[in-house]
């Protein structure tokens, strides 16, 4: 793993000081950096009975029973005179897997509140940086925002190590390359860069590595600070980056040439590039038949287009083309309007309003009862609002619908982004009809044709339209089709599978 920094750093000293062999100058220099950190424990102790040591850790982040048995108990017990050179500790003495050399009290500071145990001899001018670091984490669980009826149950965790570990057991291959920064100059969090070298594009690499190493923030505490700050238009209501906690996800994306990036203390990792098409994907549709996959695929597109536009064309139609709606109906919506004391236009921005009110707090609630304040307060909300003559019944089903309709986007991200846009939608629909909606989707495709994701073109394969590579967008093609990788990995490796795969009797040895 390539370790770079990508700001000020995660400690900050007005003097760098180096360690001096004089241990007494050592440990009053790490007291002045730390100042009341009363976490910190400083343990003396004596190498072989006769040379002086300390071993400075934070006891909640340090591994105990390890630094009872693999470093204090065969230090204590050495007979060997040569204990005071860290050499000859490092090689001899600990028998433990990670042990590095430190020279400053910075350094060695920097790394002990991320954890590592500090380990000073007296007569040394230096430090060793023990590898012994535990804390308490989450079990590996199903992501309970991307669930899936077939495929993996694994889901990433606050631990970074835990969830490299996991991208790792997935694709087994020494092709597979991390890169670690550490961004955040209170935070020091360690944000990593994984690619599967020979099918990300060198220019993609380079144009992630530029981003991240230009951030300067004292702090990152989610992937939303990386998306933020790293994003092409941060004006765009759409999401440029995706973001996944599914490993499987993660891992499929690697091996088209995509690209990875993790921070340390939570389960979302992003994936760039990321176009329309990629966002419409869900796991399972490449665990079921091609033939079911495209069927709900298609489904999903047309669903969040109507999501996005029923509400504004209901009340463009009803306000300015009344002779498109035919005549029983025209009267049934008329006879349900009859009473109410607010136009089309105020009655869906009510519903809708209302709609959103609901779902947030249903969001924020405790989970055993946010489910049921939104499901409860909508029908009371609704069917009360209709009773007391104050919206039509047509109006209850027109935003019933929108809403559920956009549930069917896999990723959050994007269906907020068509929440956004569904309100100036029913704005020009309700002040310039049809025209105004035509209008509004005019301006919101040739924002989509503009955006771009790490230079990649947001709409593609759509546009600029590539005929290759439309078998993976509105429907799947069958995975013996699907031979060549998109078009944003490096040319080198385009191929995944070989030719011949197509089933049928008789092929693969059958009767």
């Amino acid at each position: 793993m390539q370790t770079r920094s990508a700001s000020t750093g995660s400690f900050e000293l007005k003097d760098r000081t180096a360690l001096v062999p004089e241990l007494d100058l050592n440990i009053e220099a790490f007291k002045r950096v730390l100042g009341e950190a009363d976490d910190v424990s400083f343990r003396p102790f004596l190498i072989g009975g006769t040379i002086r040591a300390e071993l400075v850790n934070i006891p909640s982040m340090s591994n105990r029973q390890e630094i009872d048995n693999n470093v204090l108990k065969p230090l204590m017990q050495s007979g060997d005179e040569s204990s005071n050179d860290l050499q000859s500790v490092k090689m001899r003495l600990l028998p433990v897997m990670s042990a590095d050399e430190a020279g400053t009290i910075e350094e060695c500071a920097g790394q002990l509140i991320k954890g590592y145990p500090v380990l000073l001899v007296d007569g040394c001018a230096g430090a060793l940086l023990l590898g012994l670091v535990q804390w308490d984490k989450r079990s590996i669980e199903e992501p309970q925002t991307e669930t899936s009826l077939r495929g993996p149950r694994e889901g990433f965790t606050e631990s970074i190590t835990t969830n490299l570990s996991q991208i790792r057991r997935r694709i087994q291959s020494v092709k597979l390359q991390v890169q670690s920064y550490s961004i955040g100059s209170y935070t020091g969090t360690e944000v990593c860069i994984a690619y599967i070298d020979g099918l990300a594009k060198p220019s993609l690499l380079h144009e992630v590595q530029s981003r991240l190493e230009r951030i300067d923030i004292d702090s990152v505490l989610e992937t939303g600070y990386i998306e933020e700050l790293t994003e092409d238009n941060p004006y765009s209501p759409f999401p440029q980056q995706q973001f996944t906690e599914r490993v499987d996800v993660a891992a499929g994306s690697l091996l088209e040439g995509r690209i990875v990036l993790l921070v340390d203390g939570t389960p979302d990792v992003l994936i760039v590039p990321a176009t329309l098409a990629t966002l419409l994907q869900a796991a399972d549709d490449y665990y079921n038949r091609a033939v079911y996959s495209s069927f709900l695929r298609f489904l999903r597109y047309w669903t969040l287009m109507l999501s996005m536009i029923l509400p504004a064309v209901y009340v463009a139609i009803l306000n300015f083309h009344h002779e498109m709606v035919p005549g029983k109906l025209l009267a049934s919506i008329a006879s349900a309007r009859e009473e109410i004391p607010f136009p089309t236009f105020v009655e869906v921005m009510m519903m809708q309003l209302a709609f959103e009110v609901l779902r947030e707090a249903g969001l924020r609630l405790p989970r055993q009862i946010g489910s049921a304040v939104t499901i409860v307060g909508a029908l009371v909300v609704g069917e009360a609002a209709v009773s007391a003559g104050l919206v039509s019944a047509p109006i209850v089903i027109i935003i019933a619908f929108t809403g559920i309709a956009g549930f069917t986007a896999p990723h959050y991200s994007l269906e907020f982004a068509i929440r956004l846009l569904r309100l100036p939608l029913i704005i020009l629909g309700g002040t310039l009809g049809l025209l105004g909606v035509s209008f509004g989707l005019i301006a919101i495709a040739v924002h989509l044709c503009m955006l771009r994701s790490y230079g990649v073109p947001f709409m593609s394969p759509f546009a600029p339209f590539v005929p290759n590579e439309m078998k993976d967008t509105m429907i799947r093609a069958p995975l013996w089709k699907m031979s060549r990788r998109p078009g944003f990995s490096s040319l080198r490796n385009r191929h995944r599978l070989a030719p011949g795969q197509k089933p049928g009797s008789g092929k693969g040895g059958g009767n």
